[in-house]
């Protein structure tokens, strides 16, 4: 397999993108404005704001964002409420959960940021030592696919077929469907079932999901241990901590993943599912700044909905940076809240 690596630096945000063998595996976004306190990797002042024997964790006030969670065990269990204690974030925080943190030692002082994550440059190549980093219009674009493969939620399997794969509140469902093409049914449900545990391992890199994970596959009479094995390479870049547990009678393949990232759909999208304002906003931004670098000397304009406008409102000065004070965006009430029209003139 080989890997490449891609960093899009555009206004207001960076992406980061692994791909292996041409499709995009990860995808790293970083913001303006995200609390550095919360990445994977930070290192933090804390201070145990309370104890929950009963769900054996201490929840851990780290000055910024919500409170988060270390597992009561070993040298944890002798702290107390109040205490200054240094921590590393080991999962970021997403939806309801707070982040996870390890505890390294007892400190001093009020919550603070000791250090900050590794750069997104330094993620990226710790995917693929060696290999170097793409910019530039060819690293916009392979954000662009990958951020569209992120939110996708059907994927076709090569030979024909598909997964489609969803989240709830209590797992990740990954459906796996056939297809109607012709031929020997159980040899292409076995060619299915094989594709769609490759390709589902490398969407759930991509989209940053984790948890519990069932795989309904096609078919019956499934070769448990050789479906397995298939799992257990599809998911071993993702250890340690994947735990992968056998077929049920239902044909359904199950594993739980550990949580270390953010979900991009939870980065780029709103409760309601749809892209954020701020995602269109920066998404607009782009649009001007790849007009105005398409043509030097046109006056642009973009029309958007004011909730839209509003949130592009803390990038602006860095497209004038970038592409001069010639662009206006303008509210419409009448503008749909995930689309957005640039003109040159």
């Amino acid at each position: 397999m080989k890997r490449a690596l891609y960093l899009d630096r555009a206004p207001g945000e960076m992406r980061g993108v692994v791909t292996v063998d041409g499709r995009p595996e990860r995808l790293l976004i970083e913001r303006r404005g995200d609390p550095p306190g919360q990445k994977l990797g930070a290192i933090v002042i804390g201070r145990v704001r309370r104890i929950e024997r009963t769900l054996s964790s201490l929840f851990v006030d780290l000055g910024e964002g919500p409170d988060a969670v270390l597992p009561l065990s070993g040298a944890a269990a002798g702290l107390a409420e109040g205490a200054a204690i240094e921590v590393e974030i080991v999962a970021e925080a997403h939806a309801e959960k707070g982040a996870v943190v390890r505890l390294l030692g007892p400190s001093q002082g009020p919550p603070r940021l000791v250090r900050a994550a590794p750069a997104l440059e330094t993620q990226l190549e710790g995917f693929a030592p060696g290999a170097s980093i793409v910019t530039g219009d060819r690293a916009r674009e392979a954000a662009d696919i990958a951020e569209a493969a992120a939110l996708a939620v059907e994927h076709a399997l090569p030979g024909g077929g598909s997964i489609a794969i969803e989240t709830t509140r209590a797992l990740i469902a990954v459906d796996v469907d056939l297809g109607a093409a012709s031929g020997d049914a159980k040899r292409r449900a076995r060619a299915a079932n094989f594709s769609a545990i490759d390709i589902t391992a490398r969407l759930l890199r991509l989209k940053a999901l984790s948890g519990l994970v069932v795989i309904d596959l096609v078919g019956s009479g499934h070769d448990g241990p050789a479906l397995a094995a298939a799992a257990k390479t599809a998911f071993a870049p993702d250890d340690p901590g994947v735990s992968i547990g056998p077929i049920s009678r239902f044909g359904l393949l199950q594993l739980v993943i550990p949580r270390r990232r953010r979900p991009v759909g939870r980065i780029l999208c709103g409760p309601d599912g749809a892209p954020s304002p701020v995602t269109v906003a920066l998404r607009l931004l782009r649009a001007l700044e790849r007009e105005g670098r398409a043509d030097g000397g046109a006056r642009l304009t973009a029309h958007c909905a004011p909730i839209v406008a509003e949130a592009a409102g803390p990038y602006m000065e860095e497209l004038s940076e970038r592409i001069g004070a010639r662009f206006e965006i303008l509210s419409n009430v009448a503008s749909p809240s995930d689309r957005f029209e640039v003109t040159a003139r």
